[in-house]
């Protein structure tokens, strides 16, 4: 038994405890906040629960090939992992709504409206490719099981190497579609011609897959998490900030943890902090952040509300441009999650959630500030809701780039810093894994950005299918 230590409790880093703990080794993981879960948490807006953080979960046959992993590692029945796991996941009715210049769909594109023909077409070269972008989520893209898949999409994409190259070959998609389909690269943080072009069919594969909510809301992912954690015994320490990382030994204020190996979920940057022991200078291009306005409403929405609305901006490549050069875009890209009290159990008011996609900057915002009240007028108005946000809302809360900026990463950053094309999908950096320090191994959403819960969760998996292999199966191979 390996002596295993994961740094940060976030989705990745309790993915990547599983594993460990799950294959018997002896796992500590170390949280420096009161709360697991990273950038997914659950607040208490006036008196009413929401989560926050990622608000969809896509590609569900990860979470599926995570489990047949723990279930193969013990032994154990078919289906114990699952059981024990208790996530109970419900599929939305549609991947959401979309508004952009004065046109109004959903994805997919229903019958009737002038975008379906096109739709039908995107889609029917797309969505065939889920298992393919599920196996890249999940293995390593070197391996050998990873080559039909690149093939693949080698065949095509060809040679247009970004989303923005690859869609604007499509001549027959509308101008509208396009802009709708590129507008999910800020996923991954940055525009369409920062990501390659596999980023182009993730509409397509959501609409066929599905996009889906744990019962009782996203939180419960980590919850499930955590009770697999501590099932397989990790030693799971919450108020515990890692102070110094070195081969053999992570420190704390409180402890010295020995480590056979260290499994890294916390921002890179501030990861190279804690080995070097001085504070790095940050990084000069940086993926978007967000200011994210959580409410407790007085009264519901319409009852034709859509559980998940996404309003572009009337010119996306200002936006592009805008969050890039690290300034306040003239109009923004923005989600509206809409959570009736019937979907939670617990709460007995309605609750909504608009995230604003926001620079970099690590400036504090309110609902007062001159960007966030436009914005949150123009998304109203744009969706064509009654009466305005004012009227609608108790309380609120608001995460923003300077509290995203606490937990470490430059800006707030949500996916780190910009990295060069080739390196910003499945060939990422930094690496899982390095000759350098082959005691230590990276994982989370500054690793492996772009895909939402499904690449944390697939790349811790990537990661730890490496550390496993490497891990010396007696004691007496220990360092």
């Amino acid at each position: 038994m390996s002596r295993v230590v994961v740094v940060g409790g976030g989705v990745a880093g309790l993915t990547a405890a599983v594993l460990a703990a799950w294959e018997g080794h002896a796992v500590t993981l170390l949280e420096a906040t009161s709360t697991l879960g990273g950038k997914s948490h659950r607040i208490d807006v006036g008196g009413q629960v929401i989560d926050t953080g990622p608000s969809l979960f896509t590609f569900p046959a990860v979470w599926q090939e995570l489990l047949r992993r723990l279930d193969d590692s013990s032994q154990g029945p078919p289906s114990a992992a699952e059981e024990m796991a208790g996530l109970d996941l419900e599929q939305l009715p549609e991947v959401g709504q979309y508004y952009f210049r004065g046109e109004a769909c959903s994805l997919p594109v229903p019958p009737g409206h002038p975008w379906h023909p096109a739709w039908e077409r995107f889609a029917a070269l797309h969505a065939p490719i889920g298992p393919d972008v599920t196996r890249l989520l999940t293995t390593a893209v070197l391996a050998r099981d990873a080559h039909p898949s690149l093939a693949r999409l080698g065949r095509l994409y060809g040679h247009r190497l970004t989303t923005r190259s690859y869609l604007d070959s499509l001549t027959w998609l509308p101008d509208g579609l396009r802009e709708v389909i590129a507008i999910h690269t800020l996923n991954a943080g940055v525009g369409p011609s920062r990501t390659p072009a596999l980023y182009a069919s993730m509409p397509a594969v959501m609409a066929k897959d599905g996009v889906w909510v744990p019962r009782g809301g996203i939180y419960e992912l980590v919850r499930a998490l955590e009770r697999l954690a501590r099932a397989a015994g990790v030693d799971i320490r919450t108020d515990e900030p890692v102070l110094g990382l070195e081969k053999g030994k992570v420190s704390t204020a409180q402890n010295v943890y020995r480590a056979d190996a260290v499994v890294s979920g916390i921002d890179d940057h501030r990861l190279e902090g804690l080995i070097r022991g001085r504070k790095p200078r940050p990084p000069r291009k940086l993926s978007c952040s967000a200011v994210a306005v959580y409410a407790a409403l007085k009264r519901p929405l319409p009852a034709d509300m859509s559980r998940h609305s996404v309003v572009l901006p009337d010119d996306p490549k200002e936006l592009y441009a805008s969050l890039e050069a690290q300034r306040e875009p003239n109009q923004t890209m923005a989600f509206l999650n809409y959570y009736p009290a019937s979907d939670s159990g617990t709460n007995d008011a309605d609750t909504l959630a608009v995230l604003l996609t926001a620079p970099s900057n690590g400036h504090s915002y309110g609902l007062q500030s001159a960007f966030v009240d436009r914005e949150l007028r123009r998304v109203w108005n744009t969706v064509g809701l009654p009466g305005s946000f004012d009227s609608y809302i108790d309380e609120t809360a608001i995460l923003d780039p300077h509290y995203f900026s606490r937990a470490g990463s430059s800006g707030g950053a949500l996916y780190g810093p910009i990295r060069p094309l080739l390196m910003s999908g499945p060939l990422h950096r930094p690496a899982h894994h390095s000759l350098r320090r082959p005691w230590l191994w990276r994982v989370g959403a500054s690793v492996h950005p772009g895909g939402g819960l499904p690449a944390v969760m697939g790349g811790a998996m990537i990661a730890m299918n490496g550390l496993l292999r490497a891990l010396p199966s007696d004691p007496s191979g220990h360092s």
